[in-house]
């Protein structure tokens, strides 16, 4: 039973949180190269607008903004996922290597198969679970002991350790590629939010839209494997099947952002900690918050990059580093 005064509070931050997601969608459709008055958003959504403000704003900025935002949540939702299954409060799946894994995956089939121009925009997040389904599996593999279980530290260091590995095999697949593959690959390691066009909202908003209830039902059994193995088998529960498919819901939330943002850490990390820290470790409560926290944070790093150095601006992922990177170490620390 939660206290009807945690309830209220959780929904006081939800609010706020919609209310900060709403004024930083609106700041970000009226900075940018081709800046648009403020003063003309009503009008342009109500089909007041001249051409150039129409295709700057719908065209152009709105499904950014909306690919931006699902792909933070999911990204946060991954995060809050490995952090529970593991017991470990340092894991991300841009720091174990599963987002690695997914662009290596996505890299190798940009470059060597036939591209069907229809087809490519939603095969990406099946080829990308793909690559970090494989990654996951065999980070997982490389840290249980049968009788030990899984080692949470072990973890992490065998994921960084998959993650350098295949950052040096991206690069390796660039030095043989063409040069405009090339801008593709080098994008996406900077975590660039290239999938900006609407065909790319449709091809990740259904791994959201079953995946985050799925994982919302899931809440308890995550609060149950977060206090333990022993805890988990005293009350029935079968450990090893309910990790591993949880272990697969993460996988393919953060293969379906990576598909279409590139490799963006940090931001699986950061959500979950500030989500514990205002309302508690309960996976009921906090889900729903480090949800909007992440599709929040993306949005600020990627509303603040695009703008400070024009044209080109400096890619989300890079600026979710600049943040993260330091919070990172702080954890660390903390946990060492």
């Amino acid at each position: 039973m939660i206290h009807p005064a945690i309830i209220r509070k959780q929904r006081l931050i939800i609010t706020a949180l919609l209310l900060l997601i709403t004024g930083t969608v609106l700041v970000g459709l009226g900075l940018g190269y081709s800046s648009v008055s403020y003063d003309r958003l009503i009008p342009i959504f109500l089909q007041q607008g001249t051409f150039k403000e129409n295709f700057v704003v719908f065209s152009v900025r709105m499904p950014r903004i909306i690919i931006t935002v699902l792909a933070g949540m999911a990204l946060a939702l991954s995060g809050a996922i490995l952090q529970g299954i593991t017991r470990n409060d340092l894991a991300d799946p841009g720091i174990i290597g599963i987002n690695t894994g997914a662009g290596v995956a996505v890299a190798v089939f940009f470059l060597f198969f036939p591209i069907d121009v229809g087809s490519f925009v939603y095969m990406l997040p099946i080829v990308a679970f793909v690559g970090a389904f494989l990654t996951a599996t065999l980070i997982y593999l490389f840290s249980y002991k049968k009788s030990v279980g899984l080692q949470p530290i072990r973890l992490i260091l065998i994921g960084v350790g998959f993650s350098m590995a295949f950052s040096g095999l991206m690069v390796v697949l660039i030095s043989s590629a063409k040069r405009e593959k090339v801008d593709f690959i080098a994008n996406w390691l900077a975590g660039n939010i290239w999938g900006s066009d609407w065909p790319f909202i449709w091809a990740i908003l259904p791994w959201l839209v079953i995946l985050i209830p799925f994982t919302l039902y899931k809440a308890n059994r995550l609060n149950l494997l977060g206090m333990g193995d022993s805890v988990s088998i005293g009350v029935g529960l079968s450990i090893e099947r309910e990790r591993f498919s949880m272990l697969l819901v993460a996988v393919a939330l953060a293969s379906a952002a990576v598909s279409v943002t590139g490799g963006i850490a940090f931001i699986g990390l950061m959500a979950p900690h500030i989500a514990k820290s205002l309302i508690g470790p309960r996976n009921q409560l906090y889900l729903p918050i480090a949800i909007l926290l992440g599709g929040w944070l993306l949005l600020v790093a990627d509303t603040i990059g695009r703008n400070i150095l024009e044209p080109d601006g400096v890619p989300a992922g890079i600026m979710a580093a600049l943040i993260g990177a330091p919070y990172f170490i702080y954890l660390l620390i903390r946990k060492t």
